[in-house]
């Protein structure tokens, strides 16, 4: 089999480039994303989350988060945003939740300090990256029916489109 030609490598680049785009927040870029291969988990559908408590913005939540699993316990990634009346970021916290935690995501029209507050949860690695800011982020966000019955996550779901585009490229050369 021939190497590939340059002008497939562009072009594959270019999708996963589009992709990551469409994955980041305002302030944090694709260069700080860590991507897991499924097989360094500690324990079957192991995951990890942006972490903190109080963070000024987002961009400190992410770069300082730790590297460290989410407990087994938990299943998604949650996002608790606090934002002053001109909509600038007061405190950023994110961490591993239980199912539980994530039945109330939302904004509110403003905390007893007076700020609004939006919260969001979602399921898959490291998915926590941008902040919520108004309702349409502020949302639960899984890649699985919440009856308990897996669908297909988000990894293996580029996997299987850069896969076809590898196939797609390689059956025109």
């Amino acid at each position: 089999m021939e190497p590939w030609p340059a002008v497939a490598w562009v072009l594959l680049l270019t999708v996963i480039a589009d992709w990551l785009k469409t994955t980041q927040s305002k302030d944090f870029t694709e260069q700080d994303i860590i991507y897991l291969h499924p097989s360094t988990t500690p324990f079957p559908g192991g995951f990890k989350c942006f972490t903190c408590e109080e963070a000024p913005d987002n961009y400190e939540c992410n770069r300082w988060a730790p590297d460290l699993y989410c407990p087994q316990e938990t299943r998604y990634c949650y996002t608790l945003h606090k934002m002053d009346m001109e909509g600038d970021s007061v405190s950023v916290t994110k961490r591993c939740v239980a199912l539980e935690d994530c039945l109330s995501t939302g904004c509110s029209e403003e905390d007893h300090e007076g700020n609004k507050v939006c919260t969001a949860c979602c399921e898959g690695n490291i998915c926590n990256l941008p902040l919520p800011w108004n309702e349409t982020e502020a949302v639960f966000a899984t890649t699985s029916p919440l009856s308990g019955t897996t669908g297909i996550p988000q990894s293996y779901r580029l996997i299987s489109c850069l896969l076809f585009l590898t196939l797609l490229i390689s059956s025109y050369v």
